[in-house]
C-alpha cells in the first residue's frame, strides 16, 4: 500500500538528484556554519557538492522527456542499443560521427550516425532513455545546453547537435 499517489511519485523521482542536492546543501550549512574544526570543512565541502549535484541534476530532469514510448534503449559498456517494435540497432558510443534530434517523429528521434551504417533512430521518450545523458554528455565538445534547449524548443526540421570534428584522423595508431 501506498500512501503517496502515482503522479506525485512521479515528479518526486523525476526530480530525485534535484531533491538529493538540496538535502546535501542543507546538511553542509548546517556544518558549516553550527561548527568549527574539521566538520565545518566538511560541511562546506558538502555545499560545493550540492551545489554541483543540484546543477548537473537540472540538467538531468530537462533531459528527461518520459517514459511509455516505443522500445527500449539499453547502455553498455560504450555500446548503445536500441530494441523498437518496428526498427532496433546498436551503435558504439566511440564510433559516432553524428548526433541530430529530429523533431518531425511522432515521438521525436535521436539520430546517431556511425561509419558504414544507417542511422539508429531512438524515441526521446522510450525506456531506459536517461542512460543516452551520460553518453551524449561524453561526446568532446557537446554543448550540453544546447542539446537541452534543443530538445525543448525543436522546430520542424532535423537538427545536427554535435559532429565529431573533421580533424580526427581515420584510423588511430598505437604508437
Amino acid at each position: 500500500m501506498s500512501f503517496i499517489r502515482p503522479e506525485a511519485r512521479a515528479q518526486l523521482w523525476r526530480w530525485r538528484e534535484v531533491i538529493a542536492a538540496v538535502l546535501m546543501f542543507l546538511l553542509g550549512v548546517k556544518l558549516a556554519f553550527a561548527s568549527f574544526g574539521f566538520t565545518a570543512i566538511t560541511g562546506w565541502a558538502l555545499v560545493a557538492t550540492g551545489l554541483v549535484t543540484a546543477i548537473i541534476g537540472a540538467q538531468r530532469m530537462r533531459f528527461r522527456s518520459g517514459t511509455g514510448g516505443p522500445g527500449v534503449v539499453q547502455v553498455d559498456e560504450g555500446q548503445i542499443a536500441y530494441f523498437g517494435p518496428l526498427t532496433g540497432g546498436a551503435v558504439a558510443a566511440s564510433e559516432l560521427e553524428r548526433l541530430a534530434l529530429d523533431p518531425s517523429s511522432k515521438p521525436p528521434h535521436w539520430l546517431l550516425e556511425q561509419p558504414g551504417q544507417a542511422p539508429l533512430a531512438i524515441p526521446v521518450n522510450a525506456e531506459g532513455n536517461e542512460a543516452l545523458f551520460d553518453v551524449f554528455a561524453a561526446l568532446p565538445g557537446l554543448k550540453t545546453e544546447k542539446m537541452l534547449s534543443v530538445l525543448r524548443n525543436a522546430g520542424p526540421h532535423q537538427v545536427v547537435i554535435w559532429e565529431r570534428s573533421a580533424s580526427r584522423p581515420d584510423h588511430q595508431r598505437l604508437h
